[in-house]
């Protein structure tokens, strides 16, 4: 019976990391009795409120930020979820790009709608985000480095830690400089810069970054300032 138990289980997990929810399980017949005695005995590992990860299967990385994903939507299977059920953002986002030094202390995901959680440890955004501004990475729905910066600076970051998420995203080719002035033009009025101007913000933000590359940087950002291109999933 545990054999058959655990097959069902495994094959909830093996397209999602290694990684199950509790509602996921029940779904499949499994019984929150059975889980809390699986989990006694080692065969699964609890990873956060209502997720489990199968003792045998790999732990990911960043099991952490993908068990507070799915924890957001725990019905649904990580195949079947939709940007607007939870999009990882801010630190998490910027952490998960590798862009900066600012430390990931809490998983932090967009939504459209206000909602609060339980998790500990987990900080939920209320914002719209275009089809643009997100993009796939390592399975998970992000936002584009263009649009993480843009919230960073939104949450009253530092901005030399924004300024150096922003370099290193230019530098690794994770964004186009011309996609940068239009995520940040609404940044600008925040700043003391003139309204929209999304083009003194990047050159603000460059200046902070000490990089060498900033004026080529910015002499991009001029002549591609309508280049939209979508930000390259596997350029990290």
């Amino acid at each position: 019976m545990q054999t058959t138990t655990t097959t069902r289980l495994a094959g909830l997990a093996e397209d999602q990391w290694g990684l199950l929810t509790r509602r996921q399980a029940e779904a499949a017949g499994v019984s929150a009795a059975t889980l809390q005695r699986l989990a006694r005995g080692g065969i699964l590992e609890r990873t956060a409120h209502g997720v489990y990860h199968l003792a045998g299967a790999p732990l990911p990385p960043h099991a952490g930020l993908r068990s507070a994903w799915l924890a957001l939507a725990p019905a649904t299977p990580a195949w079947e979820r939709k940007p607007t059920q939870g999009t990882i953002s801010h630190r998490s986002a910027a952490a998960l790009w590798e862009l900066g030094d600012l430390a990931p202390d809490r998983h932090e995901f967009t939504l459209p709608e206000r909602r609060q959680t339980r998790q500990p440890g987990v900080r939920l955004h209320r914002g719209q985000l275009d089809t643009g501004e997100t993009t796939i990475l390592g399975g998970l729905p992000i936002t584009s480095p263009a649009r993480t910066a843009s919230d960073l600076l939104a949450d009253k970051e530092d901005p030399e830690a924004v300024a150096r998420v922003v370099a290193d995203a230019l530098r690794r080719k994770n964004v186009w400089a011309g996609q940068l002035p239009p995520a940040l033009a609404s940044r600008a009025g925040q700043l003391h810069f003139r309204r929209g101007d999304g083009r003194a913000v990047l050159a603000w933000l460059l200046d902070l970054s000490g990089a060498p590359e900033a004026d080529h940087w910015l002499e991009e950002a001029d002549t591609k300032s309508t280049d939209l291109t979508p930000v390259r999933p596997g350029a990290n």
